[in-house]
């Protein structure tokens, strides 16, 4: 495509810069992350964010921080801890990226986190909006970066006539961003179109009235905010039945470790897995777990039923009270188990689904009737 209509004159470049940044510093929230300038805090609350509302990351940011608060400490940090105070923020993978980049970090960056784009882009788990929000943010690097949020503001903006999803327009925005980005304050400009695709441009219902570039604006002009970014029309989310099992031994209850690749990779599970298209979810739970402990079970009673979504797909999760028939259970490749009291398992990193299952494991440790 042309990309003549994304190339702003002198004047709307100038324009842009001084209504956005005056708007970010009459209007920006407090966030603690705002608060520091040590590279690595601001990385941290970077990683965190990706794809989690800032609301929730506000909770979790500073009791992860006391836990880890130098990247020394976090790279010497054993790696279930780390999952552990991630614990509820989902997309794990982000907390072993973090962990194993803090440890190139301190191996290789004696412990400073990398000022220049090559090397931070070789950091494990961090990708161009990363580097891109850390060197602005952090050192005041020229970086402009390109998120959901400066998408949605660019696409309205400048009337982007192309699915917004596409490379080429990825390419277009990262270089019409960096093209707009206000070299003097590079991290407050990153962070001034990400907030004001947060609190005014917001995908629905945009609060152009309140917005400092209505006047440039292309798509308020022809009053057709809701019409941009164009994007592809979004597929039927996906849903799965899951069967769990809890297998008891006295008063002892079996977990696994999930292999570390993949979804909710490394964090703790009771055993078990999608239910088939030819099966009972009881059969679902047997089978799943004869698959993945080399054990037979019986099933002693239905214990609990939840629904969970997660980010491309929702579950319904049966989860059954059992005990071993035949078998000892052995460990899959990267899948160790561990049997444990249930006074025990918040010591563990479990995905949230599961997390609910502990709880009501331990609301009717306190009730016995309950389990009748």
């Amino acid at each position: 495509m042309s990309n003549d209509y994304l190339t702003p004159t002198d004047r709307q470049r100038q324009t842009f810069r001084e209504d956005l940044l005056d708007w970010y510093d009459e209007h920006k929230r407090s966030m603690p992350w705002r608060e520091t300038n040590d590279p690595y805090r601001i990385w941290v609350s970077e990683i965190m964010l990706q794809q989690t509302r800032v609301d929730t990351v506000r909770d979790y940011y500073p009791r992860f921080l006391e836990a880890f608060p130098t990247v020394e400490a976090l790279a010497e940090a054993e790696r279930d801890d780390v999952l552990t105070y991630w614990e509820g923020l989902g997309f794990y993978a982000r907390a072993r990226h973090l962990h194993e980049a803090a440890q190139t970090v301190v191996a290789e960056h004696n412990g400073t986190v990398p000022d220049s784009m090559d090397p931070i882009r070789d950091l494990k788990g961090v990708g161009p909006y990363t580097a891109a929000a850390v060197l602005s943010i952090a050192y005041q690097k020229p970086h402009a970066v390109l998120d959901g949020n400066v998408t949605r503001v660019l696409s309205r903006v400048f009337a982007l006539e192309e699915d917004a999803t596409t490379t080429s327009a990825q390419n277009a925005l990262r270089a019409l961003a960096n093209d707009l980005l206000e070299t003097a304050r590079p991290g407050d400009f990153n962070q001034a179109l990400m907030e004001l695709g947060a609190l005014v441009c917001t995908p629905s219902t945009p609060l152009c009235d309140r917005c400092p570039l209505q006047n440039t604006c292309r798509a308020h002009e022809a009053g057709t905010e809701e019409d941009y970014p164009i994007t592809p029309e979004s597929e039927p989310v996906p849903h799965h039945d899951i069967a769990v099992g809890l297998v008891f031994d006295g008063d002892q209850i079996l977990i696994q470790r999930r292999p570390d690749e993949g979804l909710l990779g490394g964090l703790w599970e009771f055993p078990g897995g999608k239910q088939e298209d030819d099966e009972t979810i009881e059969e679902a739970c047997r089978r799943e777990v004869r698959e993945e402990l080399g054990i037979d079970v019986a099933i002693d009673d239905h214990f609990y039923t939840l629904s969970h979504a997660y980010s491309h797909f929702k579950i319904t999760l049966h989860a059954f009270r059992c005990h071993i028939d035949q078998g000892t259970p052995e460990a899959r490749e990267e899948q160790p188990f561990q049997w444990v009291h249930v006074s025990e398992l918040d010591e563990y990193a479990f995905p949230r689904a599961n997390r609910r299952l502990i709880e009501e494991l331990e609301r009717r440790q306190t009730e016995p009737s309950l389990f009748d």
